[in-house]
């Protein structure tokens, strides 16, 4: 990481955290923290990945502002790692992408809508693409070919695949050596990712709004991320039922599909826009308000991908379903484009964070005896 105001602020607090210790059981940062005696850009990167943000440590701390110190670690937190995405985002030049992220994320959705309409108009006529299609295999290939649709998702996905991956390796890589990883690392590391742990505050949860714990934030982050993992395995069944056993789209209510794509996308909205009330109604002290606009735009596109997808099922018999599945395809496309330039990466980088941790557990302090 490069030496920014932001990383010599951060150096700063977790410095002054370090001699003091109070929060040292709060959660994996501090702990990770007592390992080291200097920090590097590279090290204040893992550990802005490794917060979760769950604000104990701001409203336990006797530095915290109004202090003359202004010890803000939830604060100075986001904003280092708010510049590790655009320092670890490949190819280098898409970094600018983060800069006014809202906005990126806005037009990304506007194209992707627009280009999924035009194309699908221009297969049939206007008056055909708002008529009913009737409900039998196949209908929803009348709208876009589904060659088509394989073709730009898989492109688009691998591609953001590609470019997390290489993002998670510039991480890993500035984050300096570790011991090799095993098993119990990685058993230790999923667990933590899977359960939320680090959300959970030893059983009493975070600080969402005050000095009061709740578990709201993990609830809400279990609902958006079990929905979203629920629609993708409903995607690979409907995958597997077309090509391996001939059966073609749309399916019946109660098929696999169709099953873990409603229920997923139930949880999606339940999670998203519960997140999104919090984003406004949150404390703002311990929040960088200007990574607010980032994070709204990214919950609000998961929150119309699942809407749309919940739309298209009560609509797919009617005139509407050709409209309301181009919108849908739209907002998908635009959540895959968009997927290693937004703040969807903090799931990639806070998961190989807390794989770090895991493996370093049992380290001694580093410049230690």
């Amino acid at each position: 990481m490069q030496e920014t105001e932001a990383i010599l602020n951060a150096r700063r607090e977790v410095e002054i955290c370090n001699a003091c210790r109070y929060c040292e059981g709060f959660c994996a940062v501090f702990p990770a923290l007592e390992l080291r005696r200097e920090f590097s850009g590279g090290d204040l990167s893992y550990l802005a990945n490794l917060c979760h943000n769950c604000r104990g440590c701001y409203y336990a701390c006797q530095y915290s502002p109004p202090h003359e110190w202004g010890i803000n670690i939830p604060r100075t937190m986001a904003e280092v790692r708010a510049e590790s995405y655009e320092e670890y985002a490949w190819p280098p030049g898409a970094a600018k992408l983060f800069e006014r992220n809202g906005v990126v994320v806005a037009l990304a959705v506007a194209a992707s809508i627009a280009l999924v309409l035009i194309v699908a108009m221009a297969i049939g006529s206007p008056g055909a693409f708002f008529s009913a299609r009737p409900m039998q295999p196949g209908a929803f290939y009348s709208v876009l070919p589904l060659l088509t649709m394989q073709i730009v998702g898989i492109a688009s996905f691998g591609f953001a695949l590609v470019a997390l991956w290489m993002g998670a390796r510039n991480f890993w890589k500035d984050a300096g050596p570790t011991e090799k990883v095993g098993v119990t690392a990685l058993g230790i590391a999923a667990w933590d990712v899977l359960t939320l742990k680090n959300l959970g505050g030893n059983g009493n949860g975070c600080n969402d709004n005050s000095e009061a714990f709740s578990m709201r934030r993990r609830h809400l982050h279990h609902a958006m991320f079990y929905g979203f993992m629920l629609c993708f395995a409903s995607t690979c069944s409907g995958f597997f039922f077309h090509a391996f056993l001939g059966w073609h789209a749309p399916y019946s209510l109660f098929s696999l599909p169709v099953v873990l794509g409603t229920v997923g996308g139930v949880l999606m909205t339940v999670g998203t826009v519960g997140l999104f009330v919090m984003k406004l109604t949150d404390d703002p002290l311990p929040n960088a308000r200007r990574l607010l606009a980032g994070d709204v735009a990214m919950l609000l596109l998961l929150a119309m991908v699942a809407v749309t997808g919940l739309l298209l099922l009560a609509v797919r018999s009617t005139g509407a379903m050709p409209l309301t599945m181009a919108i849908h395809l739209g907002f998908v496309l635009a959540l895959f484009v968009v997927l290693p330039y937004s703040k969807m990466v903090h799931g990639v980088y806070r998961s190989a964070a807390l794989l770090r941790r895991a493996v370093e557990r049992n380290m001694k302090p580093l410049g230690g005896e």
